[in-house]
This record gives C-alpha cells, structure tokens and sequence, in this order.
C-alpha cells in the first residue's frame, strides 16, 4: 500500500521517472530480472536507497530474486500515472511551443496533444503532426468539450497568470509551465510544475566553476 504522498519525499517523487525509464532500457535488452543493486548503479545511487524508494510505494522485490523487471515496470507505470492516456493542450506557439508540439515521444509515455492555443490569428487553423491551432478565444468551449488533465504553458511572462487562470475555470488538473514567471495558484483542485530551463544549466556551472576553483 503507498504510503500518504505527504510523506514520501519530491526527491523519491522525481526518481520514479528514472526508475521506469532504466527499466524500459532494460526490458529492451530483454532482462527478466535485476536487484536493486543493479539498479543503483544505473541511477547513480545506493542499493539501499533504490529498497527505500520502493518500498514508498509497495513490495516488490523478493529476497535472493530481485524484482521482476517487467512487474515493477508496469507498477511503476501505474503509480506515475500513465497508465491510460492524458490529454495535454499547449497554450502558446512560439519557439518553445512549436518544440513541444513537434516532440512525439509524448505519446510514447501515454501524453496526447489534442489542441493548440494561440492568439496570433497568422497560426489559426494551421496544423503541427496533425494538431490543429486555435484562436486562444475558444479555450474554454474547447476544455469543455474534452477531458484536459494537462495544460502546457509556453506564453511570454506577462500573460502567464492570465491564462493560469483561465486554465483554473476550465478545471485543468495540471500546468506545466515554461514561462520564466513561477506559478503560485491557490487551488488545491490543480497542480503546477514550474520548468525553468536554465536552472540545471547554471548548475552546471557552478560545478564546472567550483571544480575550476578547486
């Protein structure tokens, strides 16, 4: 039984995603079985750690076995969610916007782009590996008419809460937000994620710095 998500820790939360993807690259070499000590290798962690993550979640693993790759690859799968298909819109097509909407993995890990919002009437009607675009104006009609779990939110920081909370009244579930500008919204009923893209790229930098330094 997974334990209160309150209690298991973003840092557990954020290695669930690791956990399903060595495993899918295990199960393509077709690897039946690994322990959590292979494991720990391949995320750059303790075996321990890798026994205290799962066991968040479950029992999957048996003493002298190991897991069972293709049982916790499909558990895993589950708890993050992906196990049936969730509809995605992204609001804004710019650079970063044309990027997401290209990326065909999404679909791969069980993300449907259904819809395109733009208020640039020159993208209206125009279609990106067959998703069309729309006048951000009907946004709304449209959530309505489909189920949305996820919004994808490229536009400039200025329209960023705008739209957030558009997105509230249109009963998302969740953001996942480009723009520069962090999203705070007080509704317990929608969850953000707040992407920043040059964040790990100035980590980067200071460990190229500090080794520098050093």
């Amino acid at each position: 039984m997974i334990k209160n998500e309150k209690n298991i820790s973003i840092a557990v939360i954020k290695r669930l995603p690791k956990y399903y993807r060595y495993l899918g690259y295990l199960l393509d070499k077709d690897i039946k079985k690994t322990s959590s000590k292979e494991l720990a290798n391949i995320m750059g962690i303790t075996a321990s750690q890798v026994r205290q993550d799962l066991n968040n979640f479950g029992c999957f693993g048996q003493q002298g076995y190991g897991y069972d790759v293709v049982s916790l690859y499909i558990e895993i799968k589950k708890i993050l969610g992906i196990d049936s298909i969730q509809n995605m819109i992204i609001i804004g097509f710019g650079n970063m916007g044309k990027a997401l909407a290209s990326y065909s993995n999404f679909e791969k890990r069980g993300f449907n782009i259904i819809g395109i919002f733009e208020k640039n009437p020159n993208f209206f009607n125009i279609k990106i590996r067959n998703i069309q675009i729309f006048d951000i104006k009907y946004l709304e009609d449209f959530c309505t008419q489909n189920k949305i779990d996820i919004a994808i939110l490229t536009v400039p920081n200025g329209s960023a809460e705008l739209v957030a909370k558009m997105l509230v009244k249109c009963n998302v579930k969740g953001i996942w937000n480009f723009s520069n500008m962090e999203l705070n919204i007080k509704d317990s009923n929608i969850f953000v994620e707040n992407i920043q893209l040059t964040d790990s790229l100035m980590t980067l930098s200071y460990k190229l710095n500090q080794n520098f330094v050093k």
